[in-house]
């Protein structure tokens, strides 16, 4: 795997990663241009999509049938810098008739203690908790 950046003005870069090309960008505070994501959003993506491919990949297996499921994933940031991540909330909303919470639980579970890379990358040193979510109520 590789990932390059190419600097264009600014703060502003174009991407390359797997193929695909993007650009990422700073906020206009620290001299970028609101041109496209910025870094740190990015590993928040990546590990809201690494959690949850795992997530649907296991239910699927499980046979447990969706009707819909996002992931979302909120982080805060240290005050002073570097202003790393400190802890991320990770919250899992599945929707669906008769959605048996403890698959649900477990899918989550193996996904974040074995399968997601991206969370093991970052959970040395980044406090990782999660909630989940059926039909709107929370559970767990």
């Amino acid at each position: 795997m590789e990932s390059r950046v190419v600097w264009k003005d600014g703060m502003a870069f174009e991407a390359h990663l797997d193929g695909f090309t993007f650009t990422i960008d700073a906020g206009e505070s620290v001299g970028g241009r609101n041109l496209g994501p910025k870094p740190k959003g990015l590993t928040l993506t990546s590990l809201a999509g690494c959690t949850a491919m795992d997530v649907i990949s296991i239910l699927a297996k499980m046979r447990v049938p969706l009707d819909s499921f996002q992931v979302s994933a909120d982080a805060d940031l240290a005050d002073s810098h570097p202003k790393k991540f400190e802890k991320i909330v990770i919250r899992y909303f599945f929707t669906g008739q008769d959605i048996p919470s403890d698959r649900v639980e477990r899918a989550v579970q193996l996904s974040e203690e074995r399968y997601c890379g991206v969370s093991a990358t970052l959970s040395p040193s980044v406090e990782l908790a999660s909630e989940i979510f059926i039909n709107g109520e929370k559970v767990g």
